[in-house]
């Protein structure tokens, strides 16, 4: 039995909440958000070319203390374990029943007398140092700042922070009043950097965004006038609402960190993050995101209604005279700036994965492209930016190496946005986080 290492209380967490970035195994989203699967979730049948599993009077490699053995093919009771992608047991339309992820770091010790499971044998190897806890205490606390000037939405920071640390973007998408906006303003204040907010809209023009040449009465020449996208956090406010041009205007700055304007390419400020906001109800007069530019994003984060607790705190201080409009009326510290962002950055580049969990995130991303009821699966970058994530949230869970965990918990946010579901999914009522929770449940987890 693996020892569940014990988490202080961070700066700015509410009592009971969890102590990872975001949660130990459930999905952004707030209250009501799907529970990922867990160890004991089912195995998904032989495919070709997959090794086939071992026999019944065998322990299973992955099997967790007390779960029966699997019965073999043809032996009474056996039913075949469905397709990665198929929501297990279920018709068309009706949620998965998921099991409960282990705490956060707490995870079964693999069979056989004596051997150690990966989680107790990377942390032998792997530990953060004193400046990896030095940095990783002022995000936390950045956490507590966010927190006074808006309620809630703990997964949304804590998303944001994890796209910062990664060199990402984040795509918002809630109704309108959620305080998306206000959250993006209220990070910037507590990191010490610069923020700019543009509405975008039907006749805005890519020049309005990245910035143009003006000619100057004085000099009588043309000199480069600065868009608003040279800042380092970009609040692309309804950027649905604007046509492909202009959203296309954002594709070189989010992929490449520059911007070339009349044969001249002008590197922009870092650290430098798009938070883009849509509205997922109106659809009247919106452009939809590309693929291209929709794979750019790291996480796309779902902020919803408050719960009538969290919504009585926001009244509350309202009645005492918040403003959100004045924040610096909120008491908001600084306790970052650019330069911790990109030396914390650099420190989780370099947190340590195991060929074992590697594999992990191959297999869930090829389950992506044989789910039936997705008409595409997710890309090697999608690949690429998921392990990047999974650094990043073992760093802020005070770990020097990634776990499976730490990948469940990130496939939703840094998923959903890049994969389509087929229109027949669509007319039976399934979702993407019902097909993306079915794929964790029916793959092998490494311990």
């Amino acid at each position: 039995m693996t020892d569940t290492p014990h988490h202080p209380q961070q700066p700015g967490q509410q009592p009971g909440q969890p102590a990872g970035p975001f949660g130990s195994g459930g999905q952004p989203g707030g209250p009501g958000g799907s529970q990922s699967g867990g160890p004991g979730g089912s195995q998904p049948g032989i495919q070709p070319g997959q090794a086939p599993r071992p026999p019944q009077h065998a322990p299973a490699p992955a099997q967790v203390p007390g779960q029966p053995h699997e019965q073999q093919p043809g032996q009474p009771g056996h039913a075949p374990a469905p397709a990665a992608g198929q929501v297990p047991g279920q018709p068309h339309g009706q949620a998965p029943s998921h099991n409960q992820v282990p705490a956060h770091g707490q995870v079964p010790t693999a069979s056989g007398a004596g051997q150690p499971g990966l989680h107790e044998r990377l942390a032998a190897e792997h530990q953060l140092g004193g400046r990896d806890h030095e940095l990783r205490e002022r995000f936390l606390a950045v956490r507590h700042e966010v927190g006074k000037a808006v309620v809630g939405q703990h997964e949304a920071v804590d998303g944001i922070l994890l796209a910062l640390l990664c060199h990402g973007h984040v795509l918002l998408e809630g109704v309108p009043g959620v305080a998306k906006t206000l959250l993006v303003r209220a990070l910037a204040e507590a990191l010490e950097l610069d923020s700019t907010r543009v509405q975008f809209t039907p006749d805005l023009m890519p020049g309005d965004v990245t910035g143009s040449m003006i000619y100057d009465t004085r000099s009588g020449d043309f000199e480069f006038r600065e868009g608003p996208v040279f800042t380092n956090l970009l609040i692309a406010d309804e950027i649905n609402r604007t046509p492909p041009k202009t959203q296309s205007a954002l594709l070189e700055a989010m992929e490449e960190r520059q911007v070339s304007v009349d044969g001249q390419t002008r590197r922009l400020p870092q650290p430098f993050l798009v938070a883009a906001t849509q509205n997922p109800i109106e659809h009247d007069g919106t452009y939809p995101l590309p693929e291209a530019q929709l794979d750019r994003f790291l996480f796309k984060l779902m902020l919803t209604l408050p719960e009538r607790d969290t919504e009585l705190e926001i009244l509350t201080r309202h009645a005492h005279g918040f403003d959100g409009r004045r924040l610096s009326d909120a008491g908001i510290e600084r306790v970052a700036d650019a330069a911790t962002i990109l030396e914390a950055g650099k420190r989780v580049g370099g947190i340590y994965v195991d060929p074992e969990v590697l594999g992990y995130i191959v297999d869930l991303v090829q389950a992506t492209r044989s789910a039936p009821s997705f008409a595409m699966g997710i890309s090697p970058r999608g690949g690429t930016r998921l392990l990047a994530a999974a650094q990043a949230q073992a760093w802020m869970s005070g770990r020097g190496f990634v776990t499976p965990d730490d990948v469940k918990t990130l496939i939703s946010p840094a998923f959903r946005h890049r994969v389509m579901l087929r229109p027949e999914a669509q007319m039976d009522g399934i979702t993407v986080d019902q097909v993306l929770a079915s794929i964790i449940d029916t793959t092998r987890v490494p311990r």
